[in-house]
């Protein structure tokens, strides 16, 4: 059980959320190749940042995410930083398939997305474990 959780600094943490990117006008873009570049780039955006990818996977016009991340990084900043690393480096691998797309450049993804924290207990777990302490 103790292995579950990750320490760093006084801290010991278990956070993990589900991200869910659209792209821009629901573009069926993310097959093949692309997808497969586009995880890759995810993937080396993770490290670099220190998240852990749990899973990923894509279908056509979104990308699904389960990460862990430390407790000093905010969810909306991990979103921001994997839009915009991955929609630059995408624009530079196929210019030309993006282009027949999107009329403006830069552009991949819808302005929001999906997030939602998950943990390796249930609620209601974690529930009884509060109710019964003290």
């Amino acid at each position: 059980m103790e292995h579950r959780y990750n320490h760093h600094n006084r801290r010991k943490y278990s956070l993990k959320v589900h991200i869910v990117l659209v792209t821009k006008y629901r573009k069926q873009l993310l097959k093949d190749i692309v997808a497969d570049s586009l995880k890759q780039k995810i993937y080396d955006i993770s490290n670099a940042k220190g998240y852990e990818i749990l899973a990923i996977e894509t279908d056509k016009d979104h990308l699904h995410i389960l990460l862990s991340y430390d407790t000093t990084d905010k969810v909306c900043n991990i979103v921001k930083i994997l839009k915009q690393e991955s929609t630059y480096y995408l624009w530079t691998q196929y210019p030309n398939l993006l282009r027949k797309h999107y009329w403006k450049k830069k552009i991949l993804w819808s302005d929001g997305y999906f997030a939602c924290s998950t943990q390796d207990v249930s609620l209601t777990t974690i529930q009884h474990y509060i109710e019964n302490q003290g």
